[in-house]
């Protein structure tokens, strides 16, 4: 399935979150935390009052309860807003 998303709404493709820390201690999937950065998907094309700074490929940080949660082959990805990532992480 591909999805296009409509006006200033993007997808993003969470970063898995570490299963083991920097010290070796591995890490169980009750006291992981919920990922806060992933990989842009798609972008739709902005709104009137809004142009699209949002690329596809871009690293970017979201708030912790930014977006909606979706399966899309089974994949899980969040659709928000544009406004709702915080930051574009630059190489």
């Amino acid at each position: 399935m591909k999805l296009k998303p409509l006006a200033d709404r993007v997808i993003i493709r969470p970063t898995a979150a570490e299963e083991v820390t920097a010290a070796g201690i591995i890490i169980p999937d009750s006291a992981k935390e919920k990922p806060l950065r992933g990989t842009v998907v798609a972008v739709g094309e902005g709104t009137k009052d809004e142009t699209m700074v949002l690329h596809e490929g871009d690293q970017v940080l979201y708030g912790k309860y930014a977006g909606s949660e979706l399966d899309l082959d089974g994949e899980k990805v969040l659709i928000m807003r544009q406004n709702e990532v915080m930051a574009i992480i630059e190489k």
